[in-house]
């Protein structure tokens, strides 16, 4: 399991909301509070988080970005692309991240297992306190009307209180309808 973050995507009506945590650790202590692991990418269409070291999800976030200009935007095929790449490439393999990809019409976690993973629902995360934000953000998706920006940010403030490798410090961003 990847420590030390926790990356949450959020879709409701044309709205979709990435959020992440600023929390570093190396092993047991706290190295950073404000760390900022989501970005967009594609001139700004797409969301993209990760878990997972640094140095390998940039690496991965420019082959990514890559992919979506040759497939222009498409965020699927590219995501397709990206695991198919991960996996096979010698170097790639050994790169120690996950990705949390998103645009208005779709969520995606691409992993170097070769996954590329849809949730079901509207909400999925990536990361230690990643089933914490999600079971928060599940809830709140079925039981009020905030946006998705809001309970993005209310899930991730949830996780922070559970998971000791998760802070308040939120960076969120959002894409569609609602921002």
């Amino acid at each position: 399991m990847i420590k030390a973050t926790t990356i949450l995507a959020v879709k409701r009506d044309q709205q979709v909301a990435l959020a992440g945590d600023g929390q570093m650790t190396m092993g047991d202590v706290v190295v950073k509070h404000t760390a900022r692991k989501i970005r967009r990418l594609y001139h700004d269409k797409v969301l993209a988080g990760f878990a997972g070291a640094v140095a390998d999800a940039l690496t991965l976030f420019d082959k990514f970005e890559a992919q979506l200009d040759r497939n222009s935007g498409n965020l699927r095929k590219s995501a397709v692309e990206l695991a198919k790449e991960w996996r096979t490439d010698r170097y790639l393999r050994r790169l120690e991240a996950t990705l949390l990809v998103a645009d208005p019409g779709s969520i995606l976690v691409i992993s170097g297992e070769g996954e590329v993973i849809e949730p079901d629902g509207d909400t999925i995360a990536i990361g230690s306190g990643g089933a914490y934000a999600q079971a928060a953000a599940s809830a709140l998706l079925a039981h009020t009307t905030l946006s998705a920006a809001q309970i993005a940010q209310a899930a991730m403030e949830i996780a922070a209180d559970l998971c000791i490798y998760t802070n308040k410090q939120i960076v969120m961003e959002t894409l569609g309808d609602s921002q």
